[in-house]
């Protein structure tokens, strides 16, 4: 092993990718996570991981345990629809399919990766740990103190700890995370052939999106997986796949099953007062409130959600900051650059800040400096990070100043976004441009 020793604050999607990425490259490296166990925590939901997420999961992960992850991404979503909210089809965009392990999209549940990131590292993750605050040693390290009274020390502290980074606040305080004026609830519905039976079918196997009038929006997706409901490999799954799903350890602490997942969301000031305190059924009611002239199936869908999956988000975009002095502190994720939904690329610019960080700590271990080393990291990370950020608070509705959102001129945005989609879906070659520029966006860092 090398003498480097690196603690990472965090065991999320980037802080896991790095940590398997260190780990495998010799350099000691330890995970402290707030959540007691790796069962805890809402890490239910679907996220699309892309070919720049896919290059830093094969790059960082053992390849056995990159083999598991492709084994356990969800069915991949054969089209990307635009709904009205009585249900109507405005355009379908059929996307390309592809089976190669990196230059693809692939469909995972959170709790899933999770569950992936987690297999074999019990010897460097730590559980229950709450991160306090943080010293520098007269030695050039630095030391991590926890609310239990516990404390780390090692030579760098990779803050992987998300929007609300305590490491952040205090290493950057002048960093601003700000709400974007929107609020989203999410849900999960369990599949079966009732609800099954509510969506058509191009949506069924596909990613959809609703934009309805008052600045509403929904998605849509929905994730199936190898397994069935008694956590069983599926009829009809074999080979490679069969195998590994059946002897992977991970599912043992992972009860996702096949679902419908929706995201509700708009402006703020459309919710009643106090939405953020609410769950489950209550946070279901409002849902229903909101929508009581979507379509029938629709709202049977936000009826059929599980409560205890069912929790509201403010929307939150981390502000552009200028370029800091190198310590041995930096950080990866939202902890440095959240951003909002709108182009679904936030675990994706998190795993490539894990698998660069990776590569430049590599440069240590062989001997180069370590400050320099993570100079480097940030000089790369700081700009594409920022961009994403402005990339997807660009995203029509994923700000509550949108025009979208206002009472009059939001309904001529949302006739002229229809007529928009109308005319792409209808005309063969702004469809095959559609989706190239789609593709080309998710795979611009691969």
């Amino acid at each position: 092993m090398s003498p480097l020793h690196v603690i990472v604050i965090g065991a999320g999607t980037g802080g896991m990718c790095l940590a398997h990425g260190l780990r495998r490259a010799g350099i000691s490296v330890a995970v402290y996570e707030r959540d007691r166990t790796r069962a805890d925590g809402v890490h239910g939901y679907r996220v699309g991981i892309d070919p720049t997420g896919n290059q830093a999961l094969r790059e960082c992960l053992p390849p056995e345990l990159f083999d598991t992850y492709t084994a356990t991404c969800a069915r991949t979503p054969a089209h990307f629809n635009v709904l009205t909210e009585r249900r109507r089809t405005i355009a379908s965009f059929r996307l390309p399919e592809s089976t190669d392990p990196v230059h693809s999209e692939r469909s995972v549940s959170r709790m899933t990766l999770r569950q992936v990131l987690l297999t074999g590292m019990d010897d460097v993750v730590r559980f229950g740990k709450t991160f306090t605050h943080y010293e520098h040693g007269a030695d050039g390290t630095v030391t991590a103190f926890f609310d239990d009274g516990t404390s780390a020390t090692g030579d760098l502290l990779v803050a992987a700890d998300g929007t609300g980074s305590r490491v952040r606040r205090q290493y950057l305080p002048h960093a601003k995370v700000r709400d974007t004026g929107v609020i989203a609830v999410s849900a999960k519905v369990a599949v079966t052939p009732e609800t099954r039976a509510l969506l058509p079918e191009e949506v069924f196997n596909g990613i959809s999106a609703t934009f309805a009038p008052k600045g509403q929006f929904c998605i849509w997706h929905v994730v199936e997986f190898k397994w069935d409901r008694d956590g069983e490999v599926k009829h009809g799954v074999g080979g490679n796949d069969a195998e590994l799903i059946a002897r992977w350890p991970g599912l043992l602490y992972d009860n996702t099953r096949d679902y419908i997942n929706w995201g509700f969301s708009a402006s703020a000031r459309r919710f009643p007062p106090g939405v953020m305190d609410l769950r489950g059924e209550d946070l279901k009611r409002v849902v229903l409130d909101m929508t009581p002239n979507w379509h029938p199936d629709l709202r049977a869908l936000f009826r059929a959600a599980d409560p205890g999956s069912c929790f509201p988000i403010a929307i939150r975009t981390s502000e552009p900051v200028d370029p800091w002095e190198t310590t041995n502190v930096t950080l990866l994720g939202d902890a440095v650059h959240t951003m909002t939904p709108g182009r679904g690329v936030g675990a994706n610019t998190a795993l490539r800040d894990a698998m660069l960080l990776t590569r430049r700590l590599i440069t240590v271990r062989d001997g180069a400096p370590l400050l320099d080393a993570v100079a480097a990291y940030e000089e790369e990370m700081i700009p594409y990070g920022f961009a994403r950020v402005a990339d997807s608070l660009a995203q029509n509705g994923t700000n509550g100043d949108d025009l979208l959102h206002r009472p009059v001129v939001g309904r001529a945005v949302l006739a002229a976004n229809r007529t928009f989609f109308r005319a792409v879906g209808r005309v063969p070659a702004l469809r095959r441009r559609f989706v190239d520029a789609l593709v080309a966006y998710r795979a611009a860092d691969a």
